[in-house]
């Protein structure tokens, strides 16, 4: 299954031809003091993502006390179709400034491995279009919600490939790691296990994000 996850998302340069998508209606949840929005590699299993949000999140919750947390799994294809980054990019725009309006005390750590990292990208306004399964942005969070993602945090990132990173705004508050020879975020990388070997760096994603907050 790991093996077949990355090797899916290798097949594909993603981007060309996407159509104009609108987001699913989303309701808030309950409050809490942070949130993490977490959105998952191409075919990857697991609540939040089993390589990479499920073990950032339990690592983040050993790291920040006397603070509720709360999670949420972007939803969308995560799969090789064209428009699949792209509707991740909506739906997790879309329900972080619903959260926010609802919740106006609560604060984000956005979450993206592989694909998903194109889906932060995206809603962070650096486009993944022309990256391994990338496309276009779609949305993009409002200078109103800003100050309230706390941290983002990437793993195996394709815009990297690209030659590419989160710039800008975000720059001080992003946590972006490619492993060595990470043919999906590393240009001319050829280890392909190296992608899914990310689980062994929740631990410090986790205590930059808890630095954050």
């Amino acid at each position: 299954m790991r093996i077949r996850l990355c090797l899916a998302a290798l097949s594909l340069v993603g981007g060309a031809g996407l159509a104009t998508l609108s987001a699913p209606t989303a309701s808030a949840a309950a409050c809490t003091d942070i949130e993490v929005v977490a959105a998952r590699g191409t075919f990857e299993p697991g609540t939040l993502g089993f390589i990479v949000g499920d073990p950032v999140y339990s690592a983040l919750k050993k790291k920040i006390s006397g603070k509720s947390l709360s999670s949420y799994a972007v939803n969308y294809p995560a799969d090789l179709s064209p428009t699949s980054a792209a509707q991740g990019n909506a739906d997790l725009v879309n329900h972080v400034r619903n959260q926010a309006a609802s919740c106006p005390n609560q604060r984000f750590v956005l979450v993206g491995y592989s694909q998903g990292a194109n889906v932060v990208d995206n809603s962070i306004g650096i486009s993944s279009a022309g990256a391994v399964v990338g496309s276009p942005i779609v949305a993009t969070l409002p200078a109103s919600v800003e100050p309230k993602v706390a941290a983002v945090l990437l793993f195996g990132n394709p815009i990297r490939a690209l030659g590419k990173s989160v710039t800008g705004t975000y720059q001080s508050r992003t946590f972006d790691i490619c492993a060595k020879g990470d043919p999906v975020c590393e240009r001319g990388g050829g280890d392909t296990l190296a992608h899914l070997g990310y689980s062994d760096d929740a631990d410090e994603a986790a205590a930059f994000a808890a630095g954050k907050v």
